[in-house]
């Protein structure tokens, strides 16, 4: 016998949901999870259960879902090892297909460490690898019908020895049945098997003529299948090697099954693991097939439910109900026209709250919530599904006995047509004090009727709101939007008269209603045009309300972006200052690289001291010029100028630490328009400083001034490079004529030698791509002939 609150999930069709979830799992126990799955009443369990769908959601998206294949329920067979049984080669296949399932599904998180941390990583690494005993299952069976020849090497030699003794057995009955003597015994010239030997057709009436054992006879009795005796005691070793072969597979097994029983706990772990891996997986596949939400859950009987959509209904057909219950009023009677969507918004608020229970996400909008509730009773007679069929009046009454003994605070009351199936007055009264006594026991209640004493009830009690499906009267069809707040009128008048039902009948019936409930229905009929002009109202203001928010989201962009555009300038300029520092102290060094040739080359105690002190005094110009550059950037406030500004004098924006030219001073206040780089910028004269000269053109003057100074240096106008490697050669040779360049020097003298030509070669190939070269020659008789070559540089 199923419990009230069983007949409930059933009445709401939470099994038809688990079904769908069973159906994007991929392990039979996954789905069979799926199939069992109960609602849970606790707030944190819920909580967590959700947050794991929400992770297992986002993954999806992220990285697609994890390899469940493989996943087989092993734990029989893993027993039967642990007792000291030996486990078939299917048995030992599976399992190690549930830890390749297991490496492979552990692997899925780490390969991306950095991803940001999941409610799902304690169960991704509660899997358990065992790398060897899968690899070793894998290397001995290779099907469930066949063991691998490399599973040990007594095997390997067993069956080495079986393929060349039935290649002697067939050698010899080859020679039996090509033979010409006993061609004429023979049915047909084969080979074959009978109860594992091999042996050879004989005719029947030829069997005395083959010696040998018979081993069977055809159907008809034409045929004698005999073994010949020359291949008995091969036969015989062939079949003793076989029972070997078996001996050593059922050993290899045995093996397997024990190094299995003792790994029996991990693999029961990782089944576990995988299962329910797959399960919340499979959550998070169905939340997107139905473009469900998380939502927010609490455990103080509140629902707020935005554009929820009923799971087992077409979504793109279904109409979305917006229905809150428990924060401004904690009992809701729904009225309305039947087939108007009351049952529907009934069972959708029920299964979507039993839903959320189980952990799955809900069809619904973002920012919706629901509450836990201990349980949750349904009394619906559903005269619109397909798979109920109408209550009776004592059907309904038994359960709403049963419900009132086992309400509490703690249930959801679900209760479709209170009331109905007996008289009006009666009904409505009953329904009247049901809900009274329901709403006392502190329960939540949704409640659909006709009756019009309800919706009056629902007026003047506190805590008890009406609600109403919309009927569009002029298409007679209905809208399936709920209206909080609205109770429903019946409309069989204007119904009535839309189909074609006589004036002078409905005026009849008109003036039998009471004077009070025409005005009732005037009431009502303001009411809900009213409630469609807030609502629309509402709407537009919710549009204004988004594009405010869009235009602030934008306004604060543009100043987020703005900032970091000024931030970048200035660290721009910042960067242009050191990279000048740098490439003078580049220019600088390079200097000194030739200062180091030219005193390795002349080795003259002169020239060596007056490089020297070009060095030292190049190295101070650079100290000075780069301390320079050092307090302009430090300098936080803007000296006394020494002068009156001037257009196109230099001068340092103190605050932005940037340099620049003015461009116009103002007559009457003073203030500057400065370009610096690609901004112009307006100043006052105390916020800038004076430069007299920038760093960068003093460096480049005083390098200038010691290239000058380098290029008087008495510089010989020859250089030997006898004795020299070509690699040796090229540097030394570069060098000089780096030197002479600067030397000014015409045309130079190079001693290479003659030798076996190889120097010459790779001082004329170096020549040929030298910047400072013009042309060159070889030497003529006089200047040392082939032996040196006379270059002239480009000056």
């Amino acid at each position: 016998m199923y419990s009230l609150y069983q007949k409930s999930q059933i009445t709401l069709e939470l099994a038809r949901v688990l079904a769908m979830l069973a159906e994007h799992a991929v392990s039979d126990g996954a789905k069979q999870l799926a199939l069992e799955l109960q609602p849970q009443n606790g707030l944190s369990e819920v909580q967590a259960a959700l947050a794991k769908t929400s992770d297992a959601r986002r993954l999806l998206g992220a990285k697609g879902s994890p390899t469940f294949s493989g996943i087989r329920d092993v734990s029989q067979s893993v027993g039967r090892a642990q007792r000291g049984g030996v486990l078939n080669a299917g048995e030992l296949l599976h399992i190690a297909d549930l830890l390749r399932c297991a490496r492979s599904v552990q692997s899925y998180l780490e390969d991306d460490r950095k991803s940001e941390k999941t409610t799902l990583d304690n169960m991704f690494a509660g899997l358990l690898v065992n790398k060897y005993l899968e690899d070793k299952i894998r290397s001995c069976i290779l099907s469930p019908e066949e063991i691998a020849d490399a599973a040990s090497p007594e095997l390997l030699s067993i069956r080495r020895k079986i393929r060349r003794s039935g290649e002697k057995v067939r050698e010899v009955l080859a020679h039996i049945i090509s033979s010409p003597s006993h061609a004429k015994h023979l049915q047909e010239a084969i080979i074959t098997q009978r109860s594992g030997r091999y042996v050879v057709p004989v005719k029947s009436e030829y069997k005395g003529e083959v010696k040998g054992l018979v081993h069977d006879v055809s159907s008809t009795g034409a045929t004698v299948f005999i073994e010949p005796i020359q291949v008995v005691e091969l036969n015989n070793t062939l079949r003793e090697l076989e029972a070997e072969e078996k001996k050593e597979i059922e050993r290899i097994l045995a093996e397997l099954s024990a190094e299995t029983a003792e790994f029996s706990d991990a693999i029961d772990t990782n089944y576990q693991i995988l299962i329910r891996l797959d399960l919340i997986f499979a959550m998070g596949k169905l939340s997107y097939a139905q473009n469900a939400e998380a939502p927010s859950v609490n455990n103080k009987g509140i629902i707020d439910l935005k554009n929820a959509r009923h799971p087992l209904l077409d979504k793109d057909k279904t109409v979305p109900v917006s229905i809150r219950l428990g924060r401004e009023f904690d009992t809701l009677v729904i009225t309305g026209p039947n087939t108007g969507g009351k049952t529907v918004s009934l069972k959708t608020v029920g299964l979507l709250t039993l839903m959320a229970e189980c952990g799955m996400h809900i069809p619904c909008d973002y920012g919706s919530e629901i509450s836990v509730f201990s349980k949750i009773f349904a009394d619906i007679g559903d005269e619109q599904s397909i798979e109920q069929s109408l209550s009776t009046f004592s059907s309904h009454m038994k359960n709403i006995v049963e419900i009132i003994e086992q309400a509490d605070s703690e249930s959801l009351v679900l209760v479709d047509e209170l009331g109905a199936g007996t008289d009006p007055v009666e009904g409505a009264a009953l329904a009247v004090s049901i809900i009274e006594y329901i709403k006392a026991l502190g329960a939540k209640t949704i409640a659909t009727t006709h009756y019009a004493e309800l919706k009056s009830f629902a007026l003047i009690t506190e805590r008890v709101e009406n609600a109403s499906c919309e009927f569009d009267v002029t298409t007679l069809k209905p809208t399936y939007r709920l209206l909080i707040g609205i109770p429903g009128k019946s409309n069989a008048f204007a119904i009535s008269e839309r189909l074609g039902l006589p004036l002078n009948i409905i005026n009849s019936a008109s003036s039998l209603v009471e004077r009070e409930d025409k005005r009732f229905d005037e009431i009502l009929s303001r009411l809900e045009e009213k409630q469609r002009a807030l609502d629309s109202e509402l709407e537009q203001a919710g549009r204004l309300r988004e594009d405010a928010e869009q235009r602030r989201r934008k306004t604060e962009q543009f100043e987020e972006e703005l900032e970091k555009r000024k931030v970048s300038v200035i660290e721009k300029a910042r960067e242009d200052a050191e990279r000048i520092l740098r490439e003078a102290r580049e220019a600088a060094d390079k200097a000194f690289d030739e200062l180091k040739e030219i005193r390795r080359l002349e080795r003259k105690k002169a020239d060596r001291a007056l490089i020297n002190e070009a060095q030292s005094e190049l190295r101070r110009g650079l100290g000075e010029a780069e301390r320079g550059v050092v307090r302009a950037k430090a300098r936080p406030t803007a000296k006394p100028l020494p002068r009156k500004l001037r257009e196109g004098d230099t001068v340092e924006l103190v605050e932005l630490g940037l340099r620049g030219t003015v461009l116009a001073i103002a007559e009457k206040t003073g203030v500057l328009t400065v370009q610096a780089g690609i901004m112009k910028v307006t100043a006052k004269p105390e916020e800038v400083s004076l430069i007299e000269e920038s760093g960068e053109k003093t460096v480049q003057q005083f390098i200038a001034k010691k290239k000058a100074e380098l290029r008087s240096i008495s510089i010989k106008p020859e250089v030997d490079l006898r004795g020299m490697t070509s690699d040796e050669a090229e540097y030394v040779l570069g060098s000089y004529l780096d030197s002479a360049f600067l030397a000014k020097l015409n045309s130079v003298r190079i001693i290479h030698g003659k030798g076996t030509g190889v120097l010459r070669k790779s001082v004329h190939a170096y020549l040929r791509t030298h910047p400072h070269i013009k042309s060159w020659r070889l030497g003529v008789y006089g200047e040392g002939e082939d032996g040196v070559t006379i270059a002239e540089l480009r000056i």
